[in-house]
Formats: C-alpha cells, sequence, structure tokens
C-alpha cells in the first residue's frame, strides 16, 4: 500500500506478522478447556482427598462406635484416594493430548505451515478423542452426582443443627428437640446394623459447632465445585474435538489431504 524503504521498519513487519499468525494458530477453545480441566481437577483432588480424610474422623467419632460397622467406609476412602491419584495424572496428560489435537486441528495451521494435509490417520486420531471425550463426559456426570451426596448429607445435618438450636432456645425441655435425628446410614455412609448409626438432639447441635465438622462441609462443596468445572471443561472439550474432526471430514472430502 506504501512504499517501504527503512530496512529497520520491514523487519518490524516481519516480526508483527509472525506474531500474528502464532497468535492465529492458538486454539482458544481448546487452550480454555484445558485450563478449566486443571483448575477443577486441582479442587476436585485436592479437596476431596482432604474431605475424605475429615469424614473418616467425623464419622468414627461420632456415628460409629464399633470399628466393623466402620471398615468398609474406611476401605472405600483409602482406596478412593489412591483413584484420586491417578485421576490427576490422567487428566493432566489428556488435556496436554486435547490441547496437541486443537493446535494440529485449528485452521490457523494452514496459515502458518502452507498447504493443510489432512491425513486418514489425522481423521482417525480427531475421532478417537471425540469418542473417549464422550465417555468420559458420561462417566463424570455420574461422578459429579455422586460427590453431591456428602454435600447433601452435611447440608441437611446443618439445617437440622439449625433446628434444634431454635427448639432449645424457646423450649428448656430437651424432649422437645431430643428426637430429631441425622441418621448416617440413610445416605449409604454406614451398613444398617451400625450402632448407633445416628446422632440426636443436643450432641448433634454440638457437632455441628465444631471446626471439624465446618471443614469438612467447606472441602465437599469445593470438591463438588471442582466436579462441576471439570465436567464443564469436558463438554467444552467435546464440542471442540467435533469441530476439529468436522474439518478434517469436510477436508477430506474436498480432496485436500
Amino acid at each position: 500500500m506504501f512504499p517501504v524503504r527503512q530496512p529497520w521498519l520491514c523487519k518490524a513487519l516481519g516480526c508483527y506478522d509472525c506474531c500474528i499468525r502464532c497468535i492465529g494458530a492458538v486454539p482458544y477453545t481448546s487452550l480454555v478447556a484445558t485450563l478449566l480441566c486443571y483448575a477443577g481437577m486441582a479442587l476436585f483432588c485436592g479437596c476431596g482427598h482432604e474431605a475424605l480424610s475429615h469424614t473418616e474422623v467425623l464419622v468414627e467419632t461420632y456415628y460409629a462406635r464399633n470399628i466393623q460397622d466402620f471398615v468398609i467406609m474406611a476401605s472405600f476412602i483409602k482406596y478412593f484416594q489412591y483413584v484420586i491419584y491417578g485421576l490427576a495424572s490422567f487428566f493432566f496428560l489428556y488435556g496436554i493430548l486435547l490441547l496437541a489435537e486443537g493446535f494440529y486441528t485449528t485452521s490457523a495451521v494452514k496459515q502458518s505451515f502452507g498447504e493443510f494435509r489432512s491425513t486418514h490417520c489425522g481423521r482417525c486420531l480427531s475421532l478417537t478423542f471425540v469418542i473417549v471425550t464422550y465417555i468420559l463426559a458420561f462417566i463424570w456426570l455420574a461422578v459429579f452426582a455422586f460427590t453431591a451426596i456428602p454435600v447433601f448429607f452435611l447440608f441437611n445435618m446443618e439445617q437440622t443443627c439449625h433446628n434444634i438450636n431454635l427448639l432449645a432456645e424457646t423450649t428448656p425441655s430437651i424432649n422437645q428437640h431430643g428426637w430429631i435425628c441425622m441418621d448416617a446410614r440413610q445416605y449409604g455412609l454406614l451398613p444398617w446394623n451400625a450402632m448407633p448409626g445416628k446422632v440426636c438432639g443436643m450432641t448433634l447441635a454440638s457437632i455441628c459447632k465444631t471446626s471439624e465438622f465446618y471443614v469438612t462441609y467447606d472441602l465437599f462443596i469445593a470438591t463438588f465445585a471442582g466436579a462441576g468445572i471439570t465436567l464443564l471443561a469436558l463438554f467444552v472439550y467435546l464440542a471442540a474435538t467435533t469441530y476439529n474432526y468436522a474439518v478434517l471430514r469436510f477436508l477430506g472430502r474436498k480432496g485436500v489431504r
């Protein structure tokens, strides 16, 4: 558009064009999904591990007198903590792979490296990522629903304690609120033959005033939020991988290989 005679200006324009191409080659959808996935898994794994440890202490102290009644839950907590380590490693590697696949299939690759080559292997790889991500999304949807159980239990426990405190302020007789209980067996935390399995009255209200209860409650809320963020990241990955595969199929049909 205008004559450029200064060498330094030509060099500056060349750097600018290179920067524009590099920025345009970034798959922003996959990048956002990767950041969401890492943030969600950090919350889920870190807070979930600590929440399980606090739950073990809470249930063993107040809800189960016999260690045999608590052994199944203790074993589940132990094994699930090891599963958390594996989930953190798996999603870290899978996020890197999906981000690399996004870089490979973005339309900006054609502008940066010349002719876009859609190989049969590349299309099969993109289809594999689509299928695996769909499966992971359905599995993680179940995990997201599962993490809501302890949040629901602790929320009901807090509301029950609030009702007990209100009754204690209005009625001096302990019989008025001694029948209000929280039964851990109803939520599947303990077997039905566990004793006592439930906590009632002012004993329950005193548990709700401990720091152990509030720390466990906050940790499970953070775990639930982390599972939700990870599920959102998987849905974003689904949109990105499906679009990438559609682009490769379109290029294959147009004869661009």
